[in-house]
């Protein structure tokens, strides 16, 4: 946990010396604008979550061989970031296996029936593979979504306090995906992690969400959470929609998959906890905002002296939400006792 606070401390650092930059330039050339906003003059002092915006975009990256295996021991100088083909500095790099917040969107809707002990074992593979200091929670669905209660608090590391949650709910009533997914990522946002993930574990299929598919991709592309899916698919159900699985995915950085037996469900979910082990972070300042609805593509590549042919997976690209045209670190002065409470609208910021 100390590592999160140098590099949170480190990234802050780096933020206020850009902006320390673009002033010093405002001065001479009159034409730049702060990346750091005036503190607010509201004088409100109740017990909610404190925003510091800012320009930056964290990319998780995944770099592996043409075998799959992970390329360790990349230097910050081997990566390249480009935004619509141009350029950018890397303003972060981070290579050491730091803690995740995750978040599991379970099905339990009556389509899931016969796959629920696949259910339960792709919840508890992932709990038993991942980082101690990981934490934790269950968003379970079917026409109504509901945040399992784990002992009073928003997060748990305890992977058996979380089989026990997945493992009390039955399958029955029709299917509120997108509305499951919107309510992951509008919880994330009471995590002080850095790095942030869902795994979607699910058919696919949606009849009872009150969001509609494209609401859900433009958040979950407007987010910087990564976002992991285990389609159950069989013969008998008609509403699968293992697609929208697979879109998610790929505009996340993260990884689908489409397991075909229980073991094959359980590698999927070890694969997903080890894969997030494996990353590199890193992060950059666009130049300019510009519109706030523009999705603007991101590519990273990798060079080495030796050419090896590698294989770069991260999020496909970024937009901005309007109403704040900037990347937000929140940082949680106090965990509202509410996190539990009906479904809420994300804000769809980036984070």
């Amino acid at each position: 946990m100390k590592s999160i606070g140098r590099f949170r401390l480190y990234c802050r650092c780096l933020i206020l010396l850009a902006a320390a930059c673009v002033s010093i330039l405002a001065g001479s050339t009159g034409n730049a604008q702060s990346l750091i906003p005036e503190p607010s003059s509201s004088g409100n002092n109740e017990p909610h979550a404190i925003s510091v915006t800012s320009e930056l975009v964290i990319l998780p990256v995944n770099v592996t061989d043409p075998k799959g295996n992970f390329v360790s021991g990349l230097a910050e100088n081997n990566f390249h970031i480009f935004e619509e083909k141009r350029p950018q500095k890397l303003a972060v790099f981070q290579r050491e296996d730091a803690p995740v917040s995750v978040g599991l969107i379970v099905d339990h809707s009556g389509s899931m029936e016969l796959k629920l002990p696949n259910v339960i074992a792709a919840v508890s593979a992932f709990a038993h593979s991942g980082n101690p200091d990981d934490e934790m929670f269950i968003v379970d669905f079917n026409d109504k979504v509901v945040i399992e209660p784990l002992n009073g608090e928003p997060f748990t590391n305890n992977s058996e306090e979380l089989g026990k949650a997945i493992g009390a709910v039955s399958a029955q009533g029709r299917t509120a995906l997108y509305d499951a997914v919107g309510r992951g990522l509008d919880h994330l946002r009471l995590s002080h992690l850095q790095r942030k993930a869902l795994v979607v574990i699910s058919d696919g299929g949606d009849n009872a969400s009150q969001s509609n598919r494209s609401e859900i991709l433009a958040l979950a592309r407007q987010s910087q959470v990564m976002i992991y899916s285990i389609a159950l698919e069989d013969e008998f159900t008609k509403e699968q929609d293992p697609k929208f699985l697979r879109q998610l995915s790929e505009v996340t950085g993260g990884a689908a998959f489409v397991p075909g037996s229980q073991q094959a469900v359980v590698d999927s979910s070890q694969q997903i906890a080890k894969d997030l082990r494996e990353q590199y972070v890193l992060g950059f300042v666009p130049e300019k905002i510009g519109n706030g609805n523009s999705f603007r593509k991101v590519q990273v590549t990798v060079s080495t002296p030796e050419k090896g042919k590698f294989r770069v997976r991260t999020r496909s690209g970024y937009s901005i939400a309007p109403e704040t045209a900037a990347a937000t670190v929140v940082e949680q002065k106090e965990v509202p006792a509410s996190f539990n409470r009906g479904p809420e609208r994300s804000k769809a910021s980036l984070r």
